[in-house]
């Protein structure tokens, strides 16, 4: 009797656990579905990765990123570059201790680039560069709602060091 019952409740909760699982993927994906912004968001998210790359490796020396000899902080020609030719925004982030801070960006925050700035740290692109992945969706920037590409920028050792971020507004 004992035996007939304990397969019950493992076939049970074998059967709560398969529902609770596609619900969680099926919500994830609902969460992240394609707007008629994101064709554009993916081509830029391309063209950055393949223009930071051509500049080199990346590496951190203090809460400075380079990428080969280049300096990024501060340095606006890739992101403006992504602007003109995508429109969106378009930032680069380093990581200070826990945090991503916005070290190049065309983001504006009271008519001033946004450098300086902390990527939200309880919003959705973090917890995933956390483990390593990619975020792509809707996401709040300052009030304005984006879609949004968020990229690890990570060393030859798989080290994140940073974040590649493209986004177009929702309007």
């Amino acid at each position: 009797m004992f035996s007939i019952l304990n397969k019950r409740i493992q076939i049970n909760s074998i059967c709560m656990l398969l529902v609770s699982s596609f619900a969680a993927v099926f919500l994830s994906a609902s969460a992240l579905a394609d707007t008629e912004f994101t064709p554009k968001v993916k081509a830029a998210m391309a063209e950055m990765k393949l223009q930071a790359g051509k500049l080199g490796a990346p590496k951190i020396e203090g809460d400075t990123l380079f990428l080969g000899t280049t300096k990024m902080n501060g340095n606006f020609e890739l992101v403006d570059a992504l602007k003109t030719k995508f429109g969106g925004t378009a930032t680069i982030f380093v990581k200070k201790g826990n945090a991503f801070i916005r070290i190049t960006t065309n983001v504006m925050k009271e008519g001033n680039r946004a450098v300086g700035t902390q990527l939200d740290p309880s919003g959705p692109a973090i917890a995933a560069i956390r483990q390593g992945n990619p975020y792509y969706g809707i996401v709040d920037i300052l009030g304005k709602l984006y879609d949004t590409g968020y990229e690890p920028i990570k060393t030859a050792k798989g080290e994140t060091v940073g974040i590649y971020y493209v986004g177009q507004l929702m309007e």
